[in-house]
């Protein structure tokens, strides 16, 4: 085989990996649990459309079909206007019962550990304290009026 057609062979091969390779998923240290939650952004919650840093958490559900994840959802519109959507429980502590909480400046914070989240911008990366792992992400869709928070 000629030098150009093996350099051809080898890219390709090269490429397919990186497209099958690249995906939404990462390994989180908080349990897969299910996660469904619709919020009504016109007659529930029309403050929080078109908001920026602010936040709702949801540690129950609010009616028998919602799933709230592990350690229960937090909802944040990030100062660039988009919605996010995490888990509650703090990655480092792994347990449910132990959550972080939002404050007025764009971070999560957990109860126990003290560990500080980014959230501003939807990331959820560790900005001081114990923890190394990002909070788990959950997609938040927005269709309409109907904000829609999934796994």
């Amino acid at each position: 085989m000629k030098r150009g057609k093996k350099i051809l062979v080898l890219s390709c091969l090269l490429i397919s990996f990186m497209l099958v390779s690249c995906d939404d998923s990462y390994i989180s240290s908080i349990p897969d649990f299910p996660v469904w939650l619709q919020l009504d952004l016109t007659s529930t919650y029309p403050t929080f459309r078109n908001s920026y840093n602010k936040s709702l958490t949801f540690e129950k559900p609010i009616i028998e079909t919602d799933r709230v994840g592990y350690g229960g959802i937090l909802v944040y519109t990030g100062f660039d206007g988009q919605y996010y959507a995490f888990d509650m429980s703090c990655p480092y502590e792994h347990k449910a019962k132990i959550k972080v909480h939002p404050n007025d400046i764009g971070q999560a914070i957990c109860d126990s550990c003290k560990s500080v989240y980014d959230i501003g911008y939807g990331i959820g990366n560790p900005s001081s304290g114990k923890s190394k792992e990002v909070l788990r992400r959950y997609k938040a869709n927005l269709s309409g009026d109907i904000l829609s928070i999934t796994r």
